[in-house]
């Protein structure tokens, strides 16, 4: 059970329980009186006030925003005294009344008693430890008595008290376990064992409260699996559900009961620490924290007859004293935990202000993109490609936004943000249409090019209706020689998809007359299989591998690795990026037959475009070009 909730609820018995006892009390006193026993019926209730009144002061103690989880063990060990006491006084009571056979208030005892035993079984029936011995209090006092009488209906009523002690016992226990397993249910993961979303809320909700009051901190860390779902698809999800289950052993062992552990849902569990005087403490062992946990989720896993291996990202945020609600806190960390996961993977990232600020910012450009189109601020521009005659031959659509509020605004920061919302979609549609009309003006002005290339997100790509409406706008725009020269740039990353999928929806723009270009080349996943199974017609030389000419031998080694690549698989290459004669120079001498960059020309207008197409001049040969360029 929620032991806060637990706590609350036997708070609330605390009043219950004094009505119980003062007013019945009342009765003993009048009683007492009439009966010759005032004195010890005065004592007694006296007891009850005093004991009352401590009861009250537990009542009011208990402030769950408040205290901490010692201060809370420390009020229900108080409390447990206070339930043993009075009942206990109930059951002095039933003593100093049993005698009184003759004033026949030893029938208001026994009756009494048996009451009293009804309420604990009643009150007390969340906690095993209170319920179980208080009944024990209150029963055996009685079943001795009736033991006593010395008469055969005596051991009799002892017998049936036995009896009505084991049916009170036996109901509570069952109640108790149908209350543990119904709260068990409803906090806790089904899979795992863990707690559930719903238990850390209100658990996070908690200990804001306390640390708000406390001045103190806490940390969360939000913890995703990498690359899980591969294997739910590639091994099944009942090898999936061992993973997690193995996961969540390894983090509660880690933990040793220090933490609140919950799973999110997925493969995503949230960790919730103690409270720390100090932020700066609270950060540093946050992280401390995480670093070894995740060198611990990193070990092999051996499920069945699979030996797997995993990483994990995190993100750590800080709970302090600002005002704010669970799933506050739960985003901000979320937000770190992507952050890590762009940034590499198997990695930690505490969230902090500038985090925030930039999160900020991306939910603004997320709302204002929305509108974007609908507005005109989205714009096109062309780069020139060029040959190793320095003549155009081709260009790159590129994207660009230019906002009323933030102004140009970056495509590496909006199209990300495009792909995450599924506005590619929309964008896509609309780059692809504005690029074939300009494709086409250019042809019915005689502006001859023999390739166009624009790219194409993999979301976009994957999207249902994405083939059907390239060919619907294909056939509006462009005729069966201009479709020819279209080549659509996608990167390294749509091999992360279904191959097989990849490869029947290209194939079915190829039938168009549409070429594909792989952009970013070299800066991850692709491979020599991939190049002969894809059907690719260009490498794109990375502008990460051209820009860094001259510095890195590495990066020259890997530019002549994928012109040889690109030779033995037939393919085209272009190089982006080049920006000095001395890049051009060694591109050119190294076989490279395509060449893009500000050394050449900036992205132009459509209308600065065409008119570079029509100054553009062919050199004739090589010679000419390594002379215009000493």
């Amino acid at each position: 059970m929620n032991k806060q909730k637990f706590y609350a609820f036997l708070q609330r018995q605390i009043l219950l329980l004094i009505a119980l006892s003062v007013i019945p009390g009342l009765a003993y006193i009048i009683l007492g009186w009439m009966n010759g026993v005032a004195m010890r019926a005065l004592i007694w209730y006296g007891l009850v006030i005093l004991v009352s009144l401590w009861g009250w002061k537990l009542y009011k103690d208990f402030q769950l925003e408040q205290m901490g989880t010692e201060e809370l063990k420390t009020w229900y060990q108080k409390l447990t005294f206070f339930f043993y006491i009075i009942f206990g006084l109930w059951t002095l009571a039933f003593l100093l009344y049993a005698g009184e056979v003759e004033s026949k208030l030893h029938y208001i005892a026994i009756f009494t008693q048996i009451g009293a035993s009804v309420v604990a079984s009643t009150l007390l029936v969340s906690d095993k430890k209170l319920f179980f011995p208080v009944l024990l209090i209150l029963m055996l006092p009685l079943i001795g008595y009736f033991a006593l009488i010395g008469e055969w209906y005596g051991h009799i009523l002892s017998l049936f008290s036995i009896v009505f002690l084991g049916v009170l016992l036996y109901s509570s226990d069952n109640s108790y376990k149908l209350i543990q397993k119904n709260y068990y249910q409803a906090q806790h993961d089904a899979l795992t064992g863990l707690y559930n979303r719903r238990y850390s809320v209100d658990f996070i909700d908690q200990m804001i409260s306390r640390v708000q009051f406390s001045k103190k901190f806490a940390y969360i860390l939000l913890i995703d699996l990498d690359h899980f779902k591969t294997i739910n698809d590639t091994l099944g999800h009942d090898i999936g559900d061992q993973v997690l289950k193995e996961v969540a052993k390894r983090i509660k062992e880690y933990c040793e009961n220090t933490h609140m552990i919950a799973r999110l849902g997925g493969d995503e569990f949230i960790i919730v620490s103690d409270e720390f005087n100090a932020s700066d403490d609270c950060k540093e062992i946050a992280y401390a924290f995480s670093e070894k946990l995740l060198q611990i989720l990193k070990e092999p896993y051996v499920i069945d007859t699979h030996q797997l291996y995993l990483s994990a990202s995190i993100g750590v945020n800080s709970i302090g004293n600002s005002a704010s609600e669970a799933k506050h806190f739960i985003k901000e960390a979320d937000i770190a935990m992507y952050e890590a996961k762009a940034q590499g993977r198997d990695g930690i990232i505490l969230f902090n202000d500038e985090l925030a600020k930039r999160v900020e910012y991306h939910l603004e450009i997320e709302r204002k993109l929305y509108f974007a189109l609908e507005h005109n601020e989205i714009e096109l521009r062309y780069q020139p490609q060029l040959n190793r005659k320095q003549k155009i031959i081709g260009c790159e659509v590129l994207i660009r936004w230019n906002s009323p509020e933030f102004g140009f605004v970056s495509p590496a920061e909006f199209i990300v943000v495009a792909e995450k919302t599924g506005l590619i979609i929309e964008l896509g549609t609309y780059i692809i249409e504005e690029a074939f009309k300009t494709f086409q003006s250019w042809n019915e002005k005689g502006l001859e090019l023999e390739q166009f290339s624009i790219n194409i997100s993999v979301r976009q790509f994957f999207h249902s209706s994405f083939s059907d409406e390239v060919e619907r706008l294909a056939k509006k725009y462009l005729n069966e020689n201009m479709r020819k020269k279209i080549i659509f740039e996608v990167t390294e990353t749509i091999l992360v998809e279904d191959m097989n999928r990849i490869i029947l929806a290209m194939d079915k723009l190829k039938r168009l007359g549409i070429s594909f270009s792989m952009d970013d080349f070299g800066t991850g996943y692709s491979s020599l299989s991939s190049l002969r199974e894809m059907p690719i017609d260009e490498l794109k030389i990375d502008r990460s591998f051209v820009s860094h000419l001259g510095e890195y031998e590495s990066d020259e080694l890997m530019i002549t690795t994928i012109l040889t690549m690109a030779k033995i698989f037939n393919l085209k290459t272009v190089a982006e990026g080049i920006e000095t004669k001395e890049q051009f120079k060694f591109l050119l001498k190294n076989g490279c037959d395509i060449f893009q960059g500000f050394y050449f020309s900036v992205p132009l207008k459509k209308d600065d475009m065409e008119k570079k197409l029509l100054e553009s001049t062919d050199v004739s040969d090589i010679e000419t070009i390594l002379h215009f360029n000493t």
